[in-house]
């Protein structure tokens, strides 16, 4: 088992062990906004409801704060600790 790993951001802990958390899970809020930063993409929170792509897509208008919130930690962790997309 991982070593358990955590991000706080706006006074929320996510559990950010990634392939062991349901909080990154792929295609989830948190997963989408680390993908968005990475690949350099604007601040659009979404997620799927399953995996991404193959699934229904779930726009900002539908989801809840809190949804909202674990999307932009996601974008914020990966504008802090992850690294971009070399398109070169």
């Amino acid at each position: 088992m991982a070593k358990k790993e955590y991000f706080t951001h706006q006074g929320i802990t996510y559990d950010v062990t990634f392939n062991e958390s349901e909080t990154v899970r792929h295609g989830g809020p948190f997963d989408r906004g680390s993908a968005d930063s990475y690949y350099g993409r604007m601040w659009n929170p979404h997620y799927y409801v399953e995996n991404t792509g193959f699934s229904d897509r779930i726009e900002k208008e539908e989801m809840t704060p809190e949804q909202v919130r674990e999307y932009d930690a996601g974008y914020e962790y990966n504008e802090q600790f992850g690294d971009k997309k070399d398109w070169g």
